[in-house]
This record gives C-alpha cells, sequence and structure tokens, in this order.
C-alpha cells in the first residue's frame, strides 16, 4: 500500500467516525488470496484493512452490508464494520481489528448455539437486497419465493454457465442439467425456511476472540436453507463435535441433510472449479453421478 493511499484512507476514516486518525504504523496481513490487508495504526486506534482494484467497490460494499446483518441479530460476532470506499488507486473496506485465536471447545460450543440462533433471524424470500460474491465468483440473489427456483438459477445454474464459458462441457453440463431438472426430488418432505445466512462459513472465516467467543467474518450473505452453511461447516473440517452437537441442541436438524448436505457442497465444488480449474471439475461430475444415484 503506498502511503498516497494509507493517508486517503485514513483521512476518510477520520470522517466516518468522528475521531481524528494519523497512521503511524502500517503492517501487511497474511491470510487472503484475494485481497491486500493491512493493520493500521496510530497510537490508540487500530484498524483491518482490505484493498483491491478500484473497480471492486461493490464488493466491499456487500461485505460492509452482511457484516452490518449479521451484527444486527446478536449473535455470533463479527468484525465492526467502519466503512468502505475508494481511494484514487484501491477500493478499500475498514473494519474494527479483532485480536483471532485458534478455536477451544467452549468457543465451538458457543459457535453452535449462536448459529442456531443467528439462522432463526427468518424473511419472507429467498435472496438478499443486492448481489454479492463467493470468493471473487460473482453471487446472484434475486429475491425469489422458491427455495428449489433459486438454488437451482442462481446458485447450481448460474455456476454451471460459468464453467461452460470457460469450456467446461460434455458430462459436467449433461450431469448438471439433469441433476437441476430433478432438484425437486431433495424437498418432497421438507421445506426450507429463508434464514440469515453467512454464506461462506468454512473454517477459515471462523476463529475466536481475545475472551475466547466465537468470530465470524468474510461473509457472502443471503437468506436461504439453513443446511447450506451447515454443510460449509462440514466440507473443509475445522468445526468440532461441540460445534455439531450446540447446533442440533438449539434447533435440531431434518433427516433428509444426509443427503442434501452434497447438494449444498456441489455449489462450493463448483465455484473452485471455476476459481481454480483442475480437478474439482471432476469432483463435481461425480458428486452429481451420487447424487442423481440417491
Amino acid at each position: 500500500m503506498t502511503a498516497k493511499n494509507v493517508t486517503a484512507i485514513a483521512q476518510h476514516i477520520s470522517q466516518v467516525t468522528g475521531t481524528p486518525f494519523h497512521v503511524k504504523k502500517t503492517s501487511p496481513l497474511a491470510g487472503g488470496d484475494i485481497n491486500q490487508a493491512f493493520l493500521l495504526e496510530d497510537q490508540q486506534q487500530r484498524y483491518f484493512v482490505k484493498c483491491n482494484h478500484h473497480s471492486l467497490v461493490d464488493m466491499f460494499a456487500a461485505e460492509f452490508s452482511g457484516l452490518q446483518a449479521l451484527a444486527a441479530t446478536h449473535t455470533i460476532r463479527v468484525p465492526h464494520p467502519i466503512s468502505y470506499g475508494q481511494t484514487d488507486e484501491q477500493s478499500f473496506l475498514v473494519l474494527e481489528y479483532v485480536s483471532l485465536h485458534r478455536q477451544t471447545p467452549q468457543s465451538d460450543t458457543l459457535l453452535g448455539q449462536q448459529l442456531a440462533q443467528m439462522h432463526q433471524q427468518l424473511q419472507s424470500y429467498y435472496g438478499w437486497h443486492i448481489d454479492n460474491t463467493i470468493g471473487s465468483t460473482p453471487q446472484p440473489n434475486p429475491r425469489t419465493s422458491s427455495w428449489i427456483d433459486f438454488y437451482r438459477d442462481y446458485r447450481l445454474g448460474f455456476q454451471l454457465q460459468l464453467l461452460a464459458k470457460k469450456g467446461y462441457g460434455g458430462k459436467l453440463q449433461t450431469l448438471g442439467e439433469k441433476l437441476c431438472l430433478r432438484l425437486g426430488d431433495f424437498f418432497t418432505d421438507y421445506q426450507p425456511q429463508p434464514a440469515l445466512l453467512h454464506g461462506d462459513l468454512w473454517g477459515g472465516n471462523v476463529a475466536s476472540d481475545e475472551l475466547n467467543q466465537p468470530i465470524i467474518f468474510d461473509p457472502a450473505c443471503y437468506f436461504g436453507d439453513r443446511e447450506a452453511d451447515l454443510a460449509m461447516t462440514e466440507l473443509f473440517g475445522g468445526f468440532s463435535q461441540h460445534f455439531q452437537a450446540a447446533y442440533h441442541n438449539v434447533w435440531p436438524i431434518d433427516v433428509g441433510y444426509k443427503t442434501r448436505k452434497t447438494l449444498y457442497h456441489l455449489y462450493h465444488i463448483l465455484n473452485h472449479a471455476n476459481l481454480f480449474g483442475g480437478s474439482y471439475a471432476k469432483q463435481a461430475e461425480q458428486m452429481i453421478a451420487n447424487l442423481l444415484s440417491a
């Protein structure tokens, strides 16, 4: 980050918070592969700042909105969103700086309880008031009255369309079309409620704070089936039995989740195929074949 950029962001923080902020120290932070991240400090204040290309300010606006929505539930802690905007050089997002620590059995238990409570923040539609991103992939969120239509058209179908444009045709598309046509078969005895979702709840987006309380970040929020969040917690690991038991004690899961979680894993594997290619497309093919035979 250039000195000019730091000065512009510091001036923006001063204007938004009403407290003068003159950066004394700038430290790059590791952990993300999409944005650059920095800790900005003066004598008394510290802020976490993400930066990216000047044109990506809408991505930060959507993340800012998601953090506000999660915070408003008064359930799981999130970094307090300060502001977002653009300098002459980059777009940026400013958040409260939180010292992150490894999860513990205690924080995992609280996370399970609080996530169930967060999911009880229901809406009358599926989708979100704005589009956002999953990783760096666009995630459309039009308001929709049917979960099957929403998940078919704006999750699986959208990812398949992106893959087709990148040359992934043939078997993947044929199987994908069949699955989309049969999507209703997975919901014959289950009607999802439009719950507030984090949207990208893998282990890398969860930690404990300085008081051993759970904290979540980097959301891709929308209203959808709560099972989509729960499935993501199982996709790449990082969540203990303490978490799962605590969630189920607050809000038990439908028996059909055991099958549907693969359906929800598929969205993220398709997205990984779009982002990274390689073996993810083949993995998606096999997942779809298994779902069709389920």
